[in-house]
């Protein structure tokens, strides 16, 4: 499995995961479509917040941060920073 972590601080962070949190259904049926998707979740922390998706193979990951670059561009009227991304192969997942 492949998971990525897109933590979101700074210029319009905080927007963002107020915007997450009222179109949960919206999110879910967008990054839950992504291919071999296992799971996601979302958090906040400081002036922002950061998402984890999961998946069976890093194409899955690469696409659920494709669909959340556009759903940021689409959705949210203010600028927001760009996320720092980590992302690996995971070793532990229950």
């Amino acid at each position: 499995m492949y998971a990525v972590i897109r933590t979101y601080s700074g210029q319009g962070g905080s927007e963002l995961f107020d915007l997450l949190e009222q179109r949960e259904d919206e999110v879910k049926e967008i990054i839950g479509g992504v291919p071999g998707f296992v799971s996601y979740a979302a958090f906040r922390s400081g002036d922002g917040g950061a998402t984890v998706t999961i998946c069976q193979e890093k194409a899955g990951t690469d696409e659920s941060s494709r669909r959340a670059a556009d759903w940021v561009k689409q959705n949210v009227s203010t600028s927001v920073d760009p996320p720092a991304i980590a992302e690996g192969s995971t070793i532990l997942h229950f």
